[in-house]
């Protein structure tokens, strides 16, 4: 079994910032960037993670059908997904995140992986529990799933290092890269 962070490591870029980009184009609204731009502001004074995400994603609220949303979003951008995972990819494959788990619902569906990622509404867009970031990341594998140890675990950010101590071999992956995690 193995484990991977998503964005940047088996996602070519910030699926968190490509849904909003996304729904901006989709639905231009200037509203809606001054907001993007209060919460990084605010994020930047106060480092809460989790208050920045919920006031990035509120927008979600403007939206009558989320699902439908987040189906088409995947439709454009499951191409960047690198070609490395889809070639080993398997059905025990766990995803960490510290994107919203909304936002990557849709894609752990369609490419069966287990997913553990920031609670969030989609209906509001609103951050439901801790960011799952750094020692959140492991301590939630534990709470979710029992498991204390893995073959492989990939991710593009020495954050996550608590993840990779539990894993026979761990790859840090640089825009598709992969090179061994000393």
């Amino acid at each position: 079994m193995n484990i991977y962070d998503f964005d940047k490591t088996i996602y070519a870029g910030n699926s968190s910032v490509d849904f909003f980009l996304y729904c901006f184009k989709r639905k231009p609204n200037p509203l809606l960037f001054i907001r993007a731009v209060g919460a990084s502001v605010s994020f930047l004074l106060t480092r809460d993670k989790e208050k920045y995400k919920t006031r990035l994603f509120m927008f979600m609220k403007d939206y009558n059908d989320p699902d439908e949303l987040l189906s088409a979003f995947w439709d454009v951008h499951l191409g960047k997904i690198y070609d490395w995972y889809l070639a080993q990819r398997s059905d025990d494959d766990i995803i960490i995140s510290a994107a919203p788990e909304f936002i990557l619902a849709e894609v752990s569906r369609r490419l069966g992986f287990l997913l553990i990622a920031t609670p969030s509404d989609k209906e509001t867009g609103r951050i439901t529990g801790n960011n799952c970031y750094g020692s959140e990341k492991y301590r939630r594998l534990v709470d979710e799933t029992g498991i204390t140890s893995c073959e492989e675990f990939y991710s593009d950010h020495k954050s996550d290092l608590p993840l990779a101590k539990i894993a026979k071999r761990a790859f840090l992956v640089t825009k598709g890269n992969l090179t061994e995690w000393k």
